[in-house]
């Protein structure tokens, strides 16, 4: 039988500890994480993430994702600086499979993520 999932209070969801961000470009960025949703087999992930704010660099070209935004506000730009998009709550930003930038998180940043090869 195939499991039917659902999830409420993504904005109440705990994230768990801040860590320092790895590919942090500000001193002192932290981010936290939880899975809510993994799909046996294939690597696609649904979770809840949050970041402080600060500029990090991005890399998906080995999988894309679907970013909702359920809080704060950043700025998303390829690596080259171009086709720069500001995104805050209510939007969904799509990072395509290869895409490769960075953020700049404006205000303490909360977002729903689906990460997937085949995005």
């Amino acid at each position: 039988m195939i499991s039917l999932d659902s999830f409420k209070d993504l904005a109440g969801t705990p994230v768990g500890e801040f860590k320092p961000k790895p590919t942090t470009l500000t001193e002192g960025q932290t981010e936290a994480a939880t899975v809510l949703w993994q799909a046996p087999g294939d690597g696609t992930s649904i979770g809840v993430w949050e970041c402080t704010p600060g500029r990090f660099t991005a890399d998906r070209t080995a999988a894309g994702e679907y970013c909702h935004i359920i809080s704060g506000r950043a700025s998303v730009s390829n690596v080259d600086g171009t086709n720069t998009r500001e995104i805050g709550p209510g939007d969904l930003l799509v990072l395509p499979q290869g895409w490769v930038g960075e953020w700049t998180i404006h205000e303490h940043m909360r977002k729903l993520f689906v990460i997937s090869a085949d995005a």
